[in-house]
């Protein structure tokens, strides 16, 4: 592909050679750059690529895209001086692959709870609507029918354009993915063209990227800010930051609410663990989904497809028949009568919904022990907040490790044990073996009780010292029921 279709749209400050020279392939690596390729140098948030450009050249490169200041003396190679290398990849990478997002509906889902099960009920929706469909998620990757591993919320540019290309190959007309607040700040998505974007709610996570709240909601906004006239922006009202999402956006405005006025109102009729019986837009609809913050999730996949042009009847008929995703809120009874619900939920706000979520359906009738953990090399700041949150509305937390990463498993526990007061220590075990807890809790419950074991969800490893080490939440469950 020539090097000037590849730079359509990019803000170009200077070109040094020949911008007509074939393109073979396109890296952001410089240890995969090949002959004849272009090599992006990206500032990424632990490695400069600026200062991989020698190598790229030594491997071959043909053009070299950067924005800082470098020297550009290499006979041979064409250099472009841009005025965001992140920006410019998600443009060029979009050129590369045929700028699929022209080509299909994407719907992107940002958040910061909520977003994996919306975007995957929203895949599951459209496929029983007969329709051929994409999925990008933390979870899982789809085309159509065809499953693909996922290793980040939102992939680089590259594999990106790269699935969404797939997806048009493959005939599918819609596309729903999760857009994490990374990869809006990074420029991820630059250069993909959305149908349409949810917004889910905003609560504390990911400040050690971001910082602060406010430059955290600032990413979250951006997206909004940035959708086509073309486009639809859905927003939760009842979040306090529901309506910021849509202060600057030129995408045609929408609201969704269970406690206000909105395009889209759902009211909860009836809770139970087996789901939910409710009222959207003044029509019923049992849903096997327990929660107030799995209502909002069925709520913007209405709100979406009627959106994308779905028949109302249509869409609440099969949003009956749609079940929770993997490690969601996912429910195990036990012969003994007891009840284990694995989530996912590792923020504060997600842990209290879950555990709300559970103290409506059992309305005083048994007891609620909590597992939880706090990931290591993450923010700190919410470790106190999840014990207190966990105690708060538990009658027995034990303390565990999650994916401790590069920490020690026992001092993220002492953090999350600063949290609490002497009264609430007297209701908290530590356990750092994860699996450990879990047996101990399922000791403890007693008929009619609720274990909730929290953080992990769909997960099927432990992250320690750099390696992945296999376990799974609901395996260790069903071995000790002995399913």
């Amino acid at each position: 592909m020539k090097l000037t279709d590849l730079l359509a749209g990019v803000e170009v400050i200077e070109i040094k050679g020949d911008n007509n020279i074939d393109i073979k392939n396109i890296y952001t690596d410089s240890r995969n750059v090949t002959e004849d390729s272009l090599f992006i140098a990206i500032k990424g948030v632990q490695v400069d690529g600026h200062n991989y450009i020698a190598n790229a050249i030594e491997n071959k490169a043909k053009a070299i895209v950067y924005e800082d200041n470098i020297q550009t003396d290499k006979e041979g190679i064409t250099y472009i001086k841009v005025k965001h290398s992140a920006d410019a990849t998600g443009k060029i990478a979009t050129h590369w692959y045929g700028n699929p997002t022209s080509k299909l509906k994407l719907v992107g889902v940002t958040g910061t709870n909520g977003k994996t099960t919306t975007a995957t009920l929203l895949y599951d929706l459209f496929k029983k609507l007969g329709y051929k469909v994409g999925l990008l998620s933390t979870v899982r990757n789809y085309v159509n029918e065809k499953e693909f591993h996922a290793t980040h919320t939102t992939p680089d540019p590259l594999t990106l354009n790269e699935m969404l290309a797939k997806m048009v190959d493959a005939g599918c007309e819609y596309a729903f993915m999760e857009v994490s607040s990374h990869a809006i700040h990074q420029k991820r998505i630059s250069g993909l063209n959305f149908a349409g974007g949810i917004f889910t709610n905003l609560t504390q996570d990911h400040l050690d990227y971001h910082k602060t709240m406010d430059e955290y909601l600032k990413a979250k906004k951006e997206f909004f800010d940035n959708l086509p006239e073309t486009a639809f922006a859905l927003t939760n009202i009842d979040d306090k930051n529901g309506l910021v999402m849509l202060q600057n956006t030129k995408a045609k405005k929408y609201t969704y609410s269970v406690k206000n006025l909105a395009d889209y109102k759902a009211k909860i009729i009836e809770k139970h663990f087996d789901g939910t019986a409710i009222e959207i837009n003044n029509k019923e609809v049992q849903i096997q989904f327990v929660g107030v913050f799995n209502v909002y999730n069925i709520l913007a996949v209405y709100g979406a497809a009627n959106l994308l042009g779905q028949n109302p009847e249509q869409i609440l008929v099969i949003l009956s028949t749609l079940k929770p995703v993997s490690g969601r809120f996912q429910t195990m009874r036990s012969a003994e009568g007891y009840t284990a619900i694995v989530d996912y939920a590792h923020t504060p706000d997600a842990l209290t919904n879950v555990l709300e979520a559970i103290h409506e359906v059992l309305d005083g009738q048994g007891q609620v022990i909590t597992v939880v953990g706090c990931g290591g090399n993450r923010d700190k700041t919410k470790r106190p907040i999840m014990a207190r949150e966990a105690v708060k509305l538990s009658d027995q937390v034990i303390l565990t490790s999650d994916n401790p990463r590069y920490e020690e498993p026992q001092a993220i526990i002492n953090d999350m044990e600063d949290g609490l007061n002497g009264e609430q220590m007297k209701k908290t075990l530590s356990i750092v073996d994860r699996k450990q807890a879990i047996k101990t809790a399922c000791r403890l419950a007693k008929k009619g009780d609720v274990i909730l074991i929290a953080g992990k969800g769909h997960e099927d490893y432990q992250d320690i010292k750099g390696v992945k080490h296999h376990f799974d939440d609901c395996e260790i469950v069903n071995e000790i029921f002995g399913k």
